[in-house]
């Protein structure tokens, strides 16, 4: 397992970056970082071997692979770049050596809690610190009622000690939070249960979890009754393993696509993006919001829709963003928030809960961000509202709270503003975008360390 792609997580890099003329150029963003996550599990559950091309190479996606490779799967990078997991079978799993730590990334410990849940493996999840302040109530209070049993730490966090399921029961759970996360996390401990396990969902959140298994020829049936999703998986159910070409991370386009927007003078193209319509909220916004966006190429492959995005220089406008596409572009409201520094009038962004238990509180540190830049705002519980205009200002410093998504997206910031903006800390971009910096300033970006313009 290549433990040496991982940067040192204790290893503090602060950065900045100032105006810059027009960004231009043809890139490719990192794999989709969802579909790596379950290309691995899937792969580690399913029987035979799955080639994943494409992966994500990022801190993130490699504590799921040596999860996986943990719980038994045999997990190997070939020179080639890709990924071959030789799968364990449904129930398959075994008991690790020792905790298994996921690094920073929530997406992995929670999809994993619910592919353990239902095998009668006894483990210890754990994270960084800032994956251990991250509350994990959600997914216990469901996988419970499927017979697993957890102690975690205080109320509900990491290190949380999970003992699966010998006798698993089926259930029919209604999510009473739009997440994906918890919805994923029940279907997949439906694999290893007798009978029909459902997930309702009110609202439709990001359906990968379904399309892969499908891909990996798992029994699943999804059917819309009295205004709700509904979601059903017949369990004892062997996968067969499957090739799977991971596309690029519309999370991860989404910031040399604000960038290209905002900054003089830009025309950048991203190739090979995502375009499942449960993750498009951004650039349907980004439209509304009068940007100069075009796809082209669309195309399917392994099951999601893929295309090239074309973004240049806009007059962007303030428009409401309605509590209902929030579920389609959890991901991308800080980058948005930035977009809205830059549009005229005023971006209401409603339906913000989520964003309160991300890898930080990340609602208040975007609006900490946009003051220490003076950046006109107001926010509430689950609402902000940003005043933009030519006249954004810049010149702050961002304390990123070790998120890795407010880090990138105060640097595409200072791209445009009037003074340069730094972040205390980007480090933890490798958690999902290990070039982030390269990239852009591949584009034109003037990205550099915090201390080189003083």
């Amino acid at each position: 397992m290549p433990h040496d792609m991982m940067a040192d997580p204790a290893a503090r890099h602060p950065l900045a970056s100032r105006k810059s003329a027009g960004l231009t150029g043809r890139i490719a963003v990192p794999g989709d970082k969802s579909i790596s996550h379950r290309s691995l599990m899937l792969g580690a559950t399913a029987i035979g071997e799955t080639v994943i091309t494409g992966l994500l190479e990022a801190q993130d996606i490699i504590h799921s692979a040596q999860a996986m490779a943990a719980f038994g799967a045999h997990v190997e990078r070939h020179r080639d770049g890709t990924w071959h997991v030789t799968g364990i079978g449904t129930g398959g799993y075994q008991d690790p050596v020792g905790p298994v730590d996921f690094g920073n990334s929530g997406t992995g410990v929670r999809l994993a809690a619910g592919l353990i849940a239902t095998t009668p493996v006894a483990v210890t999840l754990t994270g960084d610190q800032s994956l251990q302040k991250r509350p994990m109530g959600r997914i216990i209070a469901p996988l419970e009622q499927m017979g697993a049993r957890f102690e975690a730490t205080g109320d509900g966090r990491l290190p949380m000690k999970v003992t699966g399921a010998g006798d698993a029961v089926p259930i029919s759970y209604r999510l009473p939070v739009a997440s994906a996360q918890v919805k994923s996390a029940v279907l997949l401990a439906g694999l290893n249960a007798p009978g029909i396990t459902e997930v309702i969902e009110p609202v439709a959140t990001r359906d990968h979890t379904e399309r892969m298994l499908e891909a990996f020829g798992a029994s699943l049936r999804v059917s819309e009754r009295d205004g709700a999703r509904r979601i059903a998986i017949e369990g004892h159910k062997e996968l067969t393993a499957t090739d799977i070409q991971v596309p690029g991370d519309p999370s991860s386009a989404a910031f040399a696509i604000v960038a290209a927007l905002i900054t003089d003078g830009s025309d950048v193209t991203v190739r090979d993006v995502m375009l499942n319509p449960t993750r498009t909220g951004l650039i349907d916004t980004l439209l509304e919001m009068g940007a100069d966006i075009e796809i082209a190429n669309r195309r399917v492959s392994g099951g999601e829709e893929i295309g090239d995005i074309t973004a240049r220089t806009s007059a962007l406008k303030g428009v409401t963003v309605p509590a209902e596409r929030a579920a389609s572009m959890i991901d991308e409201y800080p980058v948005l928030s930035v977009a809205a520094a830059f549009a005229s009038g005023r971006t209401r962004m409603e339906g913000l809960n989520e964003l309160r238990v991300k890898e930080s509180d990340r609602l208040a540190a975007i609006a900490a961000g946009l003051a220490a830049n003076g950046v006109d705002h107001k926010t509430g519980p689950d609402w902000l509202e940003v005043t933009g205009g030519a006249n954004t200002i810049g010149g702050g410093e961002v304390v990123t709270h070790m998120d890795h998504r407010i880090a990138m997206s105060f640097l595409v910031m200072g791209l445009a503003a009037h003074e340069p903006v730094a972040v205390d800390d980007a480090s933890m971009i490798a958690t999902s975008f290990p070039d982030f910096a390269g990239l852009m300033r591949g584009l034109g970006a003037d990205i550099a360390e915090q201390d080189s313009w003083r």
